[in-house]
């Protein structure tokens, strides 16, 4: 279960951009998180996956309370998450290769054995094709970039998964693709998924209930969407 109970967060505490708002991400399950730009959906998607220390609430992984953010948190928690985000330019170390970019994380951790099978399993996954992963950023598409940041979310087979506008910059094809592999992955893993953005058709045809960002608060019962 991911969890955050009545968190407020922001980038100056005298205004926070997220009021007490809760939100529950049942395991094996998939909830979109619907809101306009600017409402504070980004700031939330990024406490839930412990890159924003929240100023006040509580976030839980499975039963066991975050109390560390970024490089501060547990690996066993920091690993458990991974996540796409909206501009993949901007996540993106314009230095590395496509290759290097997807296994960044398993270097990191000291699993470095692990990266010709991840790589090999990944590329096909996400739609890579072999010749693009010797390419650095600037030598891609924003969507072939977008293929590569979701591989390197997947490569430490977190068991929950926060995409954060992972499609707002792309076609319909490359936004389905992603969200087929999205899916290919949640199938046999069973990993859970909050999904954030502001369109209202992709969200509800994808996740298993949407959830309206105006309907989170304090002692505020979200309403969920019927999916369709």
């Amino acid at each position: 279960m991911l969890e955050l109970h009545r968190v407020t967060a922001g980038y100056e505490r005298r205004a926070p951009v997220v009021r007490e708002v809760s939100l529950t991400v049942a395991a094996g399950t998939s909830v979109g998180l619907l809101g306009p730009s600017g409402c504070g959906k980004s700031t939330l998607a990024r406490v839930a996956a412990l890159l924003h220390r929240p100023d006040a609430g509580r976030v839980l992984i499975d039963g066991t309370e975050v109390r560390g953010w970024r490089h501060r948190a547990p690996r066993a928690l920091r690993t458990a998450v991974g996540v796409v985000f909206q501009q993949p330019r901007l996540s993106a170390d314009p230095r590395l290769r496509l290759a290097d970019l997807i296994t960044e994380p398993l270097r990191a951790t000291g699993r470095r054995a692990e990266i010709p099978d991840r790589l090999a399993e990944l590329t096909p996954a996400v739609g890579l094709t072999p010749d693009l992963l010797g390419r650095r950023p600037h030598e891609v598409s924003d969507g072939q970039l977008q293929r590569a940041c979701l591989a390197r979310a997947l490569v430490l087979r977190p068991r929950w998964l926060i995409c954060d506008e992972m499609t707002a910059m792309l076609d319909a094809s490359t936004t389905a693709a992603l969200v087929a592999a999205v899916e290919t992955y949640r199938a046999r893993t069973g990993a859970g998924l909050l999904a954030v953005g502001h369109d209202r058709v992709l969200l509800e045809r994808w996740t298993d209930r949407t959830v309206e960002w105006a309907e989170l608060g304090a002692g505020a019962t979200p309403r969920a969407l019927a999916k369709g």
